[in-house]
């Protein structure tokens, strides 16, 4: 597979979002991260931030490009000639949803597009952005959750 997109939010990106971002960069010769606007949340990271901690977090891996973008996922994946959409799955809740939309995309895309659904390791399975900002909030300890870029933005936000 030449080109793979797995796209989301990000807010922030959590260490079981980097989990399945090294094991799809195996599975094709280009990965793009695409950090979503999505007009329906409200983002506790600007995308810029959300881009800066990706793109650190990924620096060492050769075949990802990260990149923001709004709009219909479908738009972007037809504009950039993706084959394949990479989704994550940890918990039945998430196929519920996932499939749906899943479902939707495929009547958006040009032919030949597929999403392939990865299932999140089982030690990030409980793994969240809402989670890590609520338990960091309320003074939690979430640096075995997240990278170390995001625990510093984490704190520098909080004004920790």
């Amino acid at each position: 597979m030449k080109k793979a997109l797995y796209a989301g939010t990000f807010d922030p990106i959590t260490n079981g979002h980097l989990d399945l971002i090294y094991r799809a960069s195996k599975l094709c010769e280009k990965l793009m991260v695409g950090v979503m606007d999505n007009k329906s949340k409200t983002p506790f990271f600007t995308p810029e931030e959300r881009l800066m901690m990706i793109k650190e977090c990924t620096k060492d891996i050769d075949n990802v490009e990260v990149i923001a973008f709004d709009g219909l996922l479908a738009d972007f994946v037809n504009c950039n000639q993706i084959q394949a959409v990479i989704r994550g799955l940890r918990a039945t809740m998430d196929f519920e949803y996932e499939i749906q939309m899943a479902q939707m995309n495929a009547r958006l895309y040009n032919k030949d597009v597929e999403t392939l659904f990865l299932m999140t390791s089982p030690q990030y399975s409980f793994i969240s952005s809402s989670i890590v900002k609520e338990v960091f909030y309320l003074n939690g300890d979430v640096s075995s959750l997240v990278p170390e870029v995001v625990l510093k933005e984490l704190r520098r936000k909080y004004n920790r």
